[in-house]
């Protein structure tokens, strides 16, 4: 069966979807990418993979040609007569445009999933969805991960005496329950206003943190501005330390600098997209042995769910 299991790349994550076949067990597929003078590019299968499991990793982030290029793929493995195509996705792009929060605007996510659908995938394995209900948006099976099971055996190395989850917005509610649920702890929330898209008005603290070890919890950190207002709100509050636990590195704009001047003691992140630049107060936790796991159980046809079991 193994001989039937192909792993390819895109470019957006190569080295990260090297760790992952590296931890499977196979080296990753030959593929090329013939690019032309003016931007447009094609990739090309350099090995048969006809009747094969065909696991393409491919993370969406700007720009849009990491998306246009996974759906290329995956439109050349169906030609190819792959027998399954399965889109590995560490980072959903668009996935927060999941609703009309407002007339006469686009659902990105929904259109995002459509397109993956036509160009010929059987299936998604992808981590911390902005939204969780995305995968309604999918007529096929969606293999959901959470980043917890990377992020809290480094939690318990830690040790903090004192620990306390955060939420640096309502939003996160939910998942730094979760987290404080795993490791019997309690949790606070930030309150917060926007006065525009990635520009915080105003934030306010539901909780006590005096004397506390905070620990942010979110999916994406983008400009850092949010969960910096939230990191200098702790330590205003008499938090002890503050330390971030982010899956998506975005890192737009500001947000490097924002992060290495922000009271964090550390800000760990996955490698679901490669960082620009590096800092000490950045850690980047690998996620290749879960991604490598979970093929191995979607071959098998085992279940994941216990992955995510505390």
């Amino acid at each position: 069966m193994s001989t039937k299991i192909k792993i390819f790349a895109g470019r957006s994550v190569s080295t990260m979807a090297g760790d992952i076949a590296k931890s499977f067990g196979v080296s990753l597929g030959n593929v090329i990418f013939n690019d032309f003078a003016d931007g447009e590019f094609q990739p090309s299968f350099e090995e048969n993979i006809r009747g094969s499991f065909v696991f393409i990793i491919q993370s969406t982030f700007p720009p849009a040609d990491n998306l246009m290029e996974l759906l290329m793929m995956v439109d050349a493995a169906q030609r190819a007569s792959a027998k399954n195509i399965i889109a590995v996705i560490p980072y959903y792009g668009y996935a927060r445009q999941d609703r009309k929060d407002r007339p006469r605007v686009s659902i990105a996510a929904k259109l995002v999933a459509d397109l993956l659908v036509t160009a010929g995938v059987n299936r998604i394995i992808t981590m911390d969805l902005h939204a969780d209900q995305i995968q309604g948006f999918f007529n096929m099976p969606v293999d959901h991960l959470y980043a917890s099971s990377i992020f809290i055996p480094v939690l318990k190395e830690l040790d903090l005496p004192a620990l306390t989850f955060a939420s640096p917005d309502t939003g996160g509610t939910r998942r730094a329950a979760a987290y404080a649920k795993a490791l019997h702890r309690d949790f606070v929330i930030c309150y917060k206003q926007r006065a525009r898209p990635n520009q915080v008005a105003k934030m306010a603290l539901i909780g006590d943190v005096k004397d506390k070890d905070i620990v942010l919890v979110d999916d994406i950190i983008d400009t850092a501005g949010t969960i910096t207002k939230a990191a200098e709100l702790m330590i205003e509050n008499g938090a002890r330390s503050v330390r971030a636990f982010a899956t998506h590195p975005v890192f737009s704009g500001p947000a490097y600098e924002r992060v290495i001047n922000s009271p964090f003691d550390e800000v760990y992140v996955s490698d679901s997209i490669p960082l620009k630049q590096h800092y000490d107060k950045i850690k980047v936790v690998s996620t290749a042995h879960l991604f490598a796991e979970v093929i191995r159980r979607v071959v098998d046809c085992e279940s994941i769910s216990t992955l995510f079991e505390f």
